[in-house]
């Protein structure tokens, strides 16, 4: 299994379309913050907007995607002729509908959130870049038919379409991670550097082996000191670190088998003691591998 459908599946991730936006002129519409366990999207078909964050402004135009795994509260904003006014929303069945007051809608955004079911999932979040802008090419084939499909199930608005939508957005999420972001915030899923990328992968494959630098650069085929370098610009991580990152990862999934004992847990992702793997993974999540069991299983 590749690491990125890997993660996602350590993550335990739903993704869930709330509005579809259609905006004109001068119009703005504020998003509230979400919860810890919880990431906003938004994913422009057409036309262009600003998205508005505390110290920070993001222009978005078609075939952008945005990731903002903080889920911070946040203001959509689109410029034209006029005074700026509210959206109005209409409820819907599968997903709510926002408008302009009046005028031809430019901007056509489908928003949503995604949801992970396991400390693995927070641990993802909270190792990507916020926000996580991917511009899609116009001549991107796979981004161009999932744009149009989730145009023509929302138009169809029928049995089944929020079950479509919901796993269209899952497929933009793999497309995200796997794609990058703007220069210097590309998110470490999308190395570009195979070398690199084959000793990620190498770890979440077999999370109980010991992953020392030296191994590490083995298996990327290069020096010790080349890979420091390399790894470090690719993760924004030490490789003890991002290791250990990724251990928990695996012993939040493994943790929910109630036939998997803690130190069983604990060495298969690496410890040899169990006190020291405990310690590591109230450090990564903020609580117990006992507690998280009782209230996962």
């Amino acid at each position: 299994m590749d690491t990125i459908t890997r993660l996602i599946e350590l993550a335990r991730l739903r993704a869930t379309v709330d509005k579809r936006c259609l905006l004109a002129g001068a119009t703005e519409m504020k998003v509230e913050p979400l919860g810890d366990a919880e990431a906003a999207f938004h994913f422009v078909l057409d036309g262009d907007c600003t998205l508005d964050l505390p110290g920070r402004q993001v222009h978005l135009k078609g075939g952008d995607a945005v990731l903002l795994p903080s889920s911070q509260a946040h203001t959509i904003r689109t410029a034209g002729s006029g005074r700026l006014r509210a959206s109005v929303e209409t409820p819907g069945d599968a997903f709510d509908t926002i408008r302009s007051p009046s005028g031809e809608p430019a901007t056509d955004i489908f928003c949503g959130h995604y949801t992970v079911g396991s400390s693995a999932g927070r641990l993802l979040l909270s190792s990507l870049p916020d926000p996580l802008v991917v511009s899609f090419d116009a001549a991107d084939d796979s981004v161009r038919i999932l744009s149009e499909l989730m145009r023509l199930e929302a138009r169809a608005d029928g049995p089944g379409t929020a079950a479509v939508l919901d796993s269209l957005s899952g497929a933009l999420l793999a497309m995200v991670l796997r794609r990058g972001g703007l220069p210097g915030v590309a998110p470490w899923t999308a190395i570009e550097d195979r070398r690199i990328a084959a000793a990620v992968a190498a770890v979440l494959q077999d999370p109980a082996a010991t992953w020392s630098v030296e191994r590490l650069a083995e298996v990327a085929s290069m020096s010790r000191a080349t890979f420091v370098r390399h790894f470090g610009r690719h993760t924004g991580a030490t490789a003890a670190a991002f290791v250990t990152s990724l251990r928990m990862m695996v012993a939040a999934d493994l943790l929910t088998d109630p036939d998997q004992t803690v130190a069983t847990v604990a060495a298969r992702v690496g410890y040899q003691s169990e006190s020291a793997f405990s310690r590591a993974f109230r450090e990564a999540t903020g609580i117990t591998p006992g507690r998280y069991r009782r209230e996962n299983s």
